[in-house]
């Protein structure tokens, strides 16, 4: 399951691409404009990330924790999409521009599991499909595509900047915004093999 995702895009820089996506007006919750604005180069369970909602005047942007406390303790930072029912969720987009997978390594002895960097084919940043509860987010999954399934048995939802509205208003159906990514749609990195470092 992703536990891990990444944001080098500056978040001024983005928003200021918003217009020039077709994406609707943008501001922050309350006009408090976060100090994190930098780019976050790993994002990890329990961390703060930016996220947007959809408002009555547009998008509306604050920083949110990610994953909530489950009934035993463990923080939900996936949720599975499949068989549920969204359209009275608080529904957020997550702006990222990669995720991670940890594999096996092939050599045995060898601690440190093989990581993995996805990111979108085309697009400088995504958005991931995300659900808030007790003022957390949670990252919905889906079935692996062919670029994910080599990896992982399950996958985030994830959508191009200019699509992601759909998860937001709901004006797609539910199926087709769960389906997995066609081939190709992702590019792959390995970063780390049988615990050595893959060089740039």
């Amino acid at each position: 399951m992703c536990n891990e995702f990444q944001r080098h895009k500056l978040l001024q820089d983005a928003i200021e691409e918003f217009a020039r996506r077709g994406l609707p007006l943008f501001r922050w919750k309350d006009g408090q404009i976060p100090n994190m604005l930098d780019a976050q180069p790993s994002i990890r369970i329990r961390d703060s990330a930016f996220v947007v909602r959809g408002g009555e005047d547009g998008l509306v942007g604050t920083m949110m924790t990610w994953a909530w406390p489950g009934p035993r303790g463990a923080p939900v930072f996936n949720f599975r999409s499949e068989g549920r029912d969204f359209s009275r969720s608080d529904r957020v987009l997550v702006m990222a521009d990669g995720f991670f997978e940890y594999t096996a390594p092939s050599v045995p002895g060898v601690k440190l599991k093989d990581r993995h960097l996805f990111t979108m084919a085309g697009q400088e940043w995504f958005w991931i499909a995300g659900v808030v509860k007790e003022g957390c987010f949670s990252l919905l999954t889906t079935a692996p595509g062919p670029d994910v399934a080599a990896y992982h048995d399950r996958q985030i939802v994830t959508f191009a900047p200019a699509d992601g509205l759909a998860w937001l208003s709901l004006s797609q159906p539910e199926k087709v915004l769960f389906r997995p990514p066609p081939a190709s749609a992702f590019e792959v990195r390995t970063l780390r093999r049988d615990g050595v470092d893959q060089a740039a």
